[in-house]
């Protein structure tokens, strides 16, 4: 199924400078969802299209685009379609808890409110430039994690980059095509005040 997200916002909130002094890592989130306009805003930031060229929010070695961005919520399980910024719902249900397990129980993926999990799609970078594709797709998921991060503090949201995990239980979990390999998770909610 299809779903269009909110347009992202390109102007306004926090300062740069402001969203970087504040980006902590969050482990601990509130039973609360994220908004359709939270989740369009933290899918944009990471892979969204923001010129009229194609050109991507995070940068790519080569403008080869290598990753694929997979969603798991407490709603379901989706891939982000960042040509037209919308939503493929994959799976319904609540997967967080199996992905928490393919990430070693660590509870921050199962209690918060998503986990985006960062996929490569290799292939596309080694047709320009080789064996160094490996090094250009682990700088590109960088690039977008570290995006998300911040747009997750400039919502007032908090996050934590989760790169322990069998990344073969995770390609199950979120039944991953042959040749896409998942390299890097964020997770993402409102942080637990309490």
């Amino acid at each position: 199924m299809r779903i269009d997200l909110p347009r992202p916002d390109t102007v306004g909130g926090p300062s740069f400078t402001e969203t970087l002094a504040r980006r902590r890592s969050v482990r601990e989130f509130a039973d609360e969802p994220l908004t359709p306009d939270q989740l369009s805003q933290l899918l944009w930031a990471a892979q969204g299209v923001s010129s009229d060229s194609g050109k991507r929010t995070a940068p790519s070695a080569g403008a080869t685009y290598p990753l694929e961005l997979y969603v798991v919520t407490g709603g379901g399980r989706y891939r982000y379609e960042p040509t037209d910024h919308g939503l493929e719902q994959l799976a319904d249900g609540d997967l967080r808890a199996e992905l928490s397990r393919a990430a070693h129980e660590q509870p921050s993926v199962a209690e918060a409110a998503a986990t985006f999990a960062i996929i490569a799609v290799s292939a596309r970078t080694e047709q320009k430039y080789g064996d160094r594709a490996v090094s250009f797709v682990k700088l590109d998921a960088g690039h977008a994690a570290q995006n998300l991060l911040l747009q997750a503090v400039a919502l007032g949201l908090g996050g934590v980059p989760i790169g322990s995990f069998s990344e073969s239980q995770v390609a199950e979990v979120l039944d991953l095509p042959p040749g896409h390999e998942p390299l890097y998770m964020v997770t993402i909610g409102r942080p637990n005040d309490a």
